[in-house]
């Protein structure tokens, strides 16, 4: 039993980063606070969102956010308030524009020229062998018997 409890207590515990003076009174005021900490990344942790991190820098990020919207800045605001100060890395699904389109755009057309290869390569090995001449029977002929 107590073995459950320590599982579902790890299981749980990134639910629980969001720390209850954290927590903003109005509800819709905290329903899109969290809405935009899950579309960050905590820069320690890496591949969490600042939601589900408990480090500090995290902490930080959430706090932030709760003040810029109780200022009245508007999602978007707050997401590229974060972006200056933070660098595109801060956002979980980066946006496909300028030289991150290039990282959007190489991963698909490589697995298209890795798909274009394969075809080839298996187009060319289908190809059907061509009958032998009545020189190259004769001298098939010759080595077997040999």
């Amino acid at each position: 039993m107590r073995r459950l409890i320590l599982i579902l207590c790890l299981i749980a515990s990134p639910l629980m980063a969001v720390q209850p003076d954290e927590i903003l009174s109005d509800p819709a005021l905290e329903s899109r606070a969290r809405a935009i900490t899950a579309t960050l990344r905590c820069v320690v942790c890496r591949n969490e969102s600042v939601d589900d991190s408990n480090a500090d820098i995290a902490r930080d990020i959430r706090l932030i956010v709760r003040e810029r919207l109780v200022a009245g800045d508007s999602d978007a605001e707050v997401v590229q308030f974060m972006v200056d100060r933070f660098g595109e890395f801060v956002l979980l699904a980066p946006r496909a524009t300028g030289t991150n389109l290039i990282l959007w755009i190489t991963g698909p057309a490589l697995l298209l020229a890795g798909l274009g290869i394969a075809f080839a390569t298996t187009r060319r090995r289908a190809e059907p062998a061509r009958p032998l001449s009545a020189e190259e029977e004769a001298r098939l002929k010759e080595l077997l018997k040999q």
